[in-house]
């Protein structure tokens, strides 16, 4: 979906035009991605949730800048992944896209 693996070229955002396998179009309409901003922002939302209950048990009861600092930190670094996976999971959900088997390598 990616022209570069996550894990290689970590801030890259540019995406294929197509599958190279099954030739699925990764952008069905103009603007289609902007939908994948509600995904991303549910990661958002787990990972400030996760981050307070984890910081509540561990430190007790941290100041709000312990809070704010962890939390921007955080998001900060995990904007690629979430960038690349809100618009996967995005467009497999929405998008009618589904694993075909007879495309898989054997």
């Amino acid at each position: 979906m990616f022209k570069t693996p996550l894990l290689k070229k970590y801030y890259d955002r540019d995406m294929l035009k197509e599958c190279s396998v099954c030739h699925q179009s990764f952008e069905p309409e103009p603007g289609y991605y902007f939908g994948a901003m509600y995904v991303s922002y549910g990661f958002s939302v787990a990972l400030t949730v996760g981050v307070i209950v984890f910081l509540y048990k561990l430190m007790g009861d941290p100041s709000m800048w312990v809070y704010v600092t962890v939390l921007l930190g955080l998001n900060v670094l995990l904007l690629p992944v979430m960038y690349r996976y809100s618009r996967a999971i995005f467009l497999h959900v929405f998008g009618g896209i589904g694993f075909d088997t007879k495309y898989a390598k054997e």
